[in-house]
C-alpha cells in the first residue's frame, strides 16, 4: 500500500484502490451527518505523493520509449539502423556486444543530434576568397569537363537527383558550409565514415569558398548509371570509379584519409614511407621479375587466370595469394606496403571491379604492369602507357606478362624511368591537389544544378566532433592524423572545357 512519502512502487491499481477507498468514505460520511453537515472531506496526504510518483514514472517511460524509437530509426556514418547496399551485399555491421541498448541509443542521440549543435568549429573569421590560382592545374584535371559533359546542356534538376537515389547509398547537401547527410544504405567497413571526413576537411581546407550543393553517392566499387539505359536522362552519382560506358562521377576514395580495417594510414604517410622502401634497394639489385599480391578470390576472372602465371622461371612473375584474416591475426607485419617495393615490376590487377590498389603500386617506383583495365579512378587519367606504365594484355596474359620483364631487364635504364615517372605522378598527388580536384569538381557541378540545394527533412548535419563522436579508437587516430588547416592560398586555377 502506499504510504505518505512517494514511493516509486505505486502502480495505477494501487492508486485506483486508494481512490475507490477515498470515495466510499466520503459518502459514508455524507450519508451519517445528512444534509445539514458541512463537513468537507480531505484528500489522504498519501494520494498526491503516488499521483505524482506516478506522472513521473509514466513520464520516463514515455520518455525512455520515445529516445529508443528516434535512435532505432537514425541511420548513422558507421551503419546503425541501415541495411548493406542490395547491389553489393556485405555481412551486416557488428556493434560493441557489450554496449546495451539503452547506452547505444544514448550515443546515437548524442553524436547525431547534439554533437554537431554545439560543436565550436574554429573556422570563423575566414574570408571568401573567389576565382583560381596562379599555378594551373595538373592536365588530368580536365576530365572533370568530360565526366560533367552529360548534363552541360540539360544542366541537373531536382529530378535529375531524385532519380540517381535509386543507386545511391547517401545523400551530401552543403548548405551555406554545413553538410547534411540523408542516409539510404549502409556502406562496407569504415568507406562512409572516412569519404564524409574528406568532404569535411575539404570544408575546412577552403572555408567559405565550397558552393551549396546536392550530391548523390555510392561507396562501392562498381559503377551502376550505364550510359545505354540512361542516355535519355543521364544520372549524376558519384563513385569512386566510371568507365567509358558510365556517367558515374568519379571522386577521390576514402583511403586516401586511412584504411583502419587493413592499417593502410592516410596518403599523407602512406606514400612517404613507401617511397622510403623502395629506395632501401638500388634497381640493380631489385628481383627481375613482376610481382603480384592480392585477393583472387573476388570474383575476378583476371585474377584467377593471374594465379596461372606464378612461375618466376617461366613467366618472370611472383603471384602471392593474401588472406586478409591472417594479416589481420598476424598485425599486418607481412602486409605493409613500402615492404613491398622489392621488384622491378609490379602488377595492377582488377577485382570484382575497380581496385583502390593502383595508386600504391604506382608509388613503389617499380614498372607499373597495368593488365588493361576497364575502371578508371579521378588520377588514372593521368597515366601514359610506355610512360608512366607498361599496359598488359589480358588475352595473352602470362605471356604479356614474360614479355615486358624481359624488355625491362635488357633495358634497365628505360625500365627504371618509367618506374620513377609513375613514382612521380604519385607524388604530385599530394593532399593538397586531392582537395583542389575535390573543390572543382563539385564547383563545377554545383554550377550545372538548376535549383537552390536544401537538405530533405530526413537529412541531419555532420561534422567533424559527430564523425569522431561515432568512430572507435583506431578510426579516431587515423582521422585525427588526416586532419587538415585552411589553405593559405586558393585552388590551382583549371582552364574551361
Amino acid at each position: 500500500m502506499c504510504h505518505s512519502t512517494p514511493q516509486p512502487q505505486c502502480t495505477k491499481t494501487t492508486l485506483f484502490l486508494l481512490l475507490l477507498l477515498h470515495h466510499s468514505q466520503f459518502f459514508s460520511s455524507s450519508s451519517n451527518m445528512g444534509p445539514s453537515s458541512t463537513h468537507t472531506p480531505r484528500s489522504p496526504t498519501y494520494l498526491i505523493p503516488c499521483v505524482i510518483a506516478l506522472a513521473l514514472f509514466s513520464l520516463t517511460g514515455l520518455l525512455l520509449y520515445k529516445v529508443d524509437d528516434v535512435a532505432s530509426r537514425t541511420g548513422t556514418v558507421v551503419g546503425h539502423n541501415l541495411e548493406p547496399t542490395p547491389w553489393h551485399v556485405f555481412p551486416h555491421k557488428p556493434f560493441d556486444e557489450e554496449e546495451s541498448r539503452q547506452q547505444r541509443a544514448y550515443k546515437i542521440l548524442q553524436c547525431s543530434y547534439l554533437t554537431c549543435r554545439y560543436a565550436a568549429e574554429a573556422l570563423g573569421g575566414a574570408r571568401r576568397r573567389t576565382g583560381g590560382g596562379r599555378e594551373e592545374c595538373p592536365k588530368f584535371f580536365r576530365a572533370i569537363h568530360r565526366d560533367l559533359a552529360p548534363w552541360s546542356e540539360s544542366r541537373i534538376s531536382k529530378a535529375h537527383v531524385a532519380a540517381a537515389q535509386r543507386y545511391a547509398a547517401f545523400r551530401v547537401v552543403i548548405v551555406e558550409g554545413k553538410v547534411f547527410v540523408d542516409w539510404y544504405y549502409a556502406c562496407v567497413q569504415s568507406r562512409a565514415m572516412f569519404t564524409l571526413w574528406g568532404l569535411l576537411q575539404l570544408m575546412r581546407r577552403y572555408p567559405g569558398m565550397v558552393p551549396d550543393v546536392d550530391m548523390m553517392f555510392d561507396c562501392m566499387d562498381k559503377p551502376s548509371v550505364n550510359k545505354t539505359e540512361h542516355q535519355a536522362m543521364p544520372l549524376p552519382l558519384f563513385r569512386y570509379c566510371t568507365t567509358k560506358e558510365h556517367f558515374d562521377i568519379p571522386f577521390p576514395d576514402w583511403s586516401f584519409w586511412g584504411w583502419s580495417e587493413i592499417n593502410i594510414r592516410p596518403w599523407q604517410e602512406e606514400f612517404p614511407d613507401i617511397k622510403r622502401g623502395s629506395r632501401s634497394v638500388t634497381w640493380k639489385n631489385k628481383l627481375p621479375w613482376a610481382y603480384w599480391k592480392g585477393n583472387p578470390d573476388v570474383a575476378s576472372p583476371i585474377r584467377t587466370e593471374l594465379i596461372n602465371c606464378n612461375d618466376s622461371r617461366k613467366w618472370g612473375a611472383e603471384i602471392m595469394r593474401q588472406d586478409w584474416g591472417e594479416a589481420a591475426r598476424n598485425g599486418f607485419k607481412q602486409s605493409k606496403l613500402s615492404d613491398q617495393c622489392n621488384h622491378r615490376y609490379k602488377i595492377y590487377a582488377e577485382g570484382y571491379a575497380w581496385s583502390v590498389s593502383l595508386k600504391y603500386i604506382l608509388s613503389c617506383g617499380s614498372v607499373a604492369l597495368i593488365i588493361s583495365p576497364q575502371y578508371e579512378d579521378f588520377f588514372s587519367r593521368g597515366l601514359i602507357p610506355n610512360h608512366n606504365f607498361w599496359l598488359v594484355d589480358p588475352l595473352n596474359l602470362c605471356p604479356s606478362i614474360k614479355y615486358a620483364v624481359e624488355w625491362g631487364n635488357q633495358h634497365p635504364v628505360e625500365a627504371e624511368a618509367i618506374g620513377k615517372r609513375g613514382q612521380d605522378l604519385m607524388e604530385s598527388l599530394n593532399m593538397n591537389r586531392i582537395y583542389e580536384y575535390m573543390f572543382h569538381l563539385i564547383s563545377d557541378y554545383s554550377k550545372l544544378q538548376d535549383f537552390k540545394p536544401t537538405p530533405p527533412p530526413t537529412a541531419l548535419e555532420v561534422c567533424v566532433e559527430s564523425v569522431l563522436c561515432f568512430a572507435d579508437e583506431k578510426q579516431r587516430m587515423f582521422l585525427n592524423k588526416s586532419f587538415t588547416f585552411p589553405s593559405h592560398k586558393p585552388p590551382c586555377n583549371l582552364k574551361p572545357a
